[in-house]
């Protein structure tokens, strides 16, 4: 064999995140035997790695492509092409002829418009957008998983931001490792090493230089809060916000549960729309009387509340003396004797 043409020596980076993506695939419950070769058999279950050409979605793609047929998975990839910056279309060409040199198949490049006028910001609106491409390609695939080149300073971040949000226990709880299709098997590693690992296997990563633009919050807080919170309360700030954010995680689905099952035995439909049972909710903690709330408003009316429209419609129970109903989006609620009803309006 000719030097050029030898596989990579596995490195401990290497390894690591080899063995994240491994740990993870067979723990899928789609997981069938091993195949005893790639592309042996077309009926085993397809996934697909989420490609941008960076770092991350390169060292996952590497790791796949090793670890799929091994863990009895065909894998593929998806580049999404933003279309935001001048030569992303070649990029994402560039990406996916990496991703095709390395075994995977099929490689789809699907492009994207951001709707640079939401109101939600530009770094939701791309989102929005490589969220709904990552579905249309697992739609058009067959494919039973997305995977996800987030790390574990990804969800630091997430953490933290979400904190600065004060957005709640569900945002500081970050990232779920696997969420219905979409799966991130490098949750748990640093991104230091996963980059270290495409430099091992001498692969040449794109650098998305939005990454160093201040612009995003992401961004400050990768580049500024982060290091400095490390260099004032020492190291391992990261590894301790995952921490707490799989440590809320686990409390934020179990008060999540238990509220579903409360709303089971309290919750009835009404002429109207749908009726809670006062006492029911006066009965129980505040955390979770809101989270009845959210959860029928939810499940009914496919509407998520903030934390504030939650504790206007709770006064019509806590602080209950005849006033008018309540207007939510889309819902209006109403104090009706010893219920509290929902309708749309």
């Amino acid at each position: 064999m000719h030097p050029a043409a030898r596989r990579p020596r596995l490195t401990p980076a290497m390894a690591d995140v080899r063995r994240a993506v491994r740990e993870t695939l067979t723990a899928l419950p789609e997981a069938i035997a091993p195949l005893p070769a790639p592309d042996a058999d077309s009926t085993a279950p397809l996934v697909l790695v989420a490609l941008s050409g960076g770092p991350d979605s390169v060292a996952l793609a590497i790791a796949i492509a090793f670890q799929a047929p091994r863990a009895g998975f065909r894998a593929g990839a998806v580049v999404v092409d933003h279309d935001l910056q001048d030569g992303s279309a070649a990029v994402a060409e560039s990406a996916a002829a990496q991703a095709r040199s390395l075994g995977l198949d099929p490689v789809t490049v699907i492009r994207v418009r951001v709707d640079s006028e939401s109101p939600d910001g530009p770094e939701a609106a791309a989102r929005a957008a490589r969220y709904s491409a990552l579905e249309e390609a697992r739609a058009a695939t067959g494919a039973s998983r997305i995977l996800l080149g987030h790390t574990l300073d990804d969800q630091a971040e997430t953490v933290l931001l979400g904190l600065a949000r004060g957005s709640g226990p569900s945002s500081l709880s970050g990232m779920a490792a696997v969420n219905g299709v979409f799966v991130r098997p490098l949750l748990g590693i640093r991104r230091q090493t996963v980059h270290q690992s495409v430099t091992d296997a001498g692969l040449t990563p794109w650098h998305d230089p939005q990454n160093l633009d201040l612009a995003y919050s992401r961004v400050r807080v990768r580049q500024s809060v982060l290091p400095l919170l490390e260099s004032e309360l020492g190291p391992g700030i990261s590894e301790a916000l995952a921490r707490t954010a799989e440590q809320l995680r686990e409390d934020d689905e179990a008060l999540d549960a238990l509220a579903a099952e409360w709303a089971a035995e309290i919750v009835e439909h009404a002429e109207a729309g749908i009726a809670v049972d006062v006492h029911g909710l006066a009965s129980n903690p505040p955390a979770l009387a809101q989270r009845i709330v959210r959860f029928v408003v939810a499940s009914e009316f496919g509407v998520s509340l903030s934390r504030t429209q939650t504790l206007g419609a709770l006064r019509l129970v806590t602080d209950w003396h005849g006033q008018h109903g309540v207007d939510l989006p889309g819902i209006h609620v109403t104090r009706a004797g010893p219920q509290l009803v929902f309708a749309r309006r």
